[in-house]
C-alpha cells in the first residue's frame, strides 16, 4: 500500500475520531479512562525514559516493533491510529523518522501534545561522518542519544510534557527525574574514564550510527556504511577504509544487533579482525527485552566492547 494512501485513511480516521470524541470531553489533567498518561514513542530510548520518569502513572507504547530496525519502519493505518488516541506523542525528529511529518500534521494538537525530543540540540561537527559519502539525513548523524549528556537533555523535554498533562503528580515525576539525571551523568563519568585509559582511539563500525559518542569523548569513528545501514561504500571508499583500519591497525569491528553488516564482514576478513557489538539503541531484540536490558545496561555493554577495543581495560 502506498504511502500517500495509508495517510489518506489515516487523516479520515482522525477525522471521525475527534467528531466522535466530541461528544465527552476529556479531564483538564489529559489522562486517559484509567488515569494514567497515555504515551506513544517512536524509539526504544525514548520509551525507556519515558517509563522511568512516569512509573505507574503512564503507559508507555513503543508503535516501532521489538527486533524491528528503526531506519526500515513504515507505519502502518493501525499504527498511525494509535497516535490519535495518545495524551503524548514522543519522537526523536532531526530527520530520524520520516514519516512522523506527515503523521504530526494530521493529529488534534488539543488531545495529543507533540514532542520532537532533538528540538533545540545542535547537531553540531561532532556528528557528521567520518567519510564523504552522499548519506542520509543531510550528512548528520540522529544518534544524539549516544552522548549521555544529550540524552539528559531530551529526557528533560519529556520531563516537561509528562508533568503538563498530569501535574497532579508532579511531585513523583520530578523525583523520578532526578535519579534519571544521576544516572546519566553517573554513565558519562564512566566513559570519560574509559576514554583517558584507551591507548587508541580510532573504532570501526558497520553502521555511522556513533558520531556523537565519539565526539564527546575524544574518539574517531571509522564507519563502514553510512548513517543508514544500507548506505554501502562504493569500492573505491571502501578500499580506502580498509587501508585506514589497516593504518591504525585496528583489531575489532564493530557489528549491531539489528543489521547484517556485508561490508563491515569483507573489511573484517580483509583485515583479519574480531567481531564486537555496538549496539546504537534505535531498539531492543525480543531477547534484550526478556533478559530486562535497558538504556543504561546497553550502554555500558557498548563501553565495556569499546574499552576492549581501545586498549582501555
Amino acid at each position: 500500500m502506498k504511502k500517500q494512501y495509508v495517510y489518506g485513511i489515516i487523516a479520515s480516521c482522525l477525522f471521525l475520531t475527534s467528531v466522535i470524541g466530541c461528544s465527552s470531553k476529556e479531564s483538564k489533567d489529559s489522562t486517559n479512562q484509567n488515569g494514567s498518561v497515555s504515551i506513544v514513542t517512536t524509539l526504544y530510548p525514548l520509551e525507556d525514559f519515558a517509563k522511568k520518569i512516569g512509573g505507574s502513572h503512564v503507559q508507555v507504547t513503543n508503535v516501532v516493533p521489538a527486533g524491528t530496525e528503526s531506519h526500515d519502519f513504515e507505519p502502518s493505518a493501525k499504527d498511525l491510529a494509535k497516535l490519535s488516541k495518545a495524551n503524548i506523542f514522543l519522537y526523536h525528529g532531526s530527520g530520524f523518522e520520516s514519516w512522523t511529518e506527515k503523521a504530526v500534521s494530521n493529529l488534534d494538537k488539543s488531545k495529543t501534545k507533540i514532542v520532537n525530543a532533538s528540538d533545540g540540540l545542535t547537531l553540531d561537527e561532532g556528528s557528521k561522518g567520518d567519510h564523504n559519502h552522499s548519506h542520509d539525513h543531510e550528512g548528520m548523524d540522529p544518534h544524539l542519544w549516544l552522548d549521555p549528556t544529550l540524552a539528559k537533555k531530551e529526557s528533560r523535554k519529556i520531563y516537561d510534557a509528562i508533568v503538563s498533562a498530569d501535574p497532579a503528580h508532579k511531585e513523583e515525576y520530578t523525583k523520578n527525574f532526578t535519579e534519571l539525571e544521576k544516572q546519566f551523568d553517573q554513565l558519562d563519568v564512566e566513559f570519560q574514564t574509559m576514554a583517558k585509559k584507551a591507548t587508541k582511539k580510532e573504532f570501526v563500525t558497520s553502521h555511522a550510527a556513533f558520531s556523537y559518542l565519539a565526539h564527546r569523548y575524544g574518539l574517531k569513528q571509522i564507519s563502514i556504511s553510512g548513517l543508514s545501514p544500507e548506505d554501502e561504500p562504493t569500492p573505491k571508499e571502501l578500499k580506502a577504509i580498509i587501508d585506514e583500519v589497516k593504518e591504525h591497525q585496528v583489531k575489532y569491528i564493530f557489528f549491531e544487533t539489528l543489521v547484517s553488516g556485508k561490508m563491515a564482514d569483507v573489511v573484517k576478513n580483509e583485515v583479519k579482525a574480531e567481531a564486537l557489538i555496538l549496539n546504537p539503541l534505535e531498539g531492543l531484540t525480543a531477547e534484550e527485552i526478556k533478559s530486562k536490558q535497558d538504556y543504561f545496561s546497553v550502554m555500558r555493554k557498548n563501553k565495556e566492547n569499546l574499552a576492549k577495543a581501545l586498549g582501555a581495560m
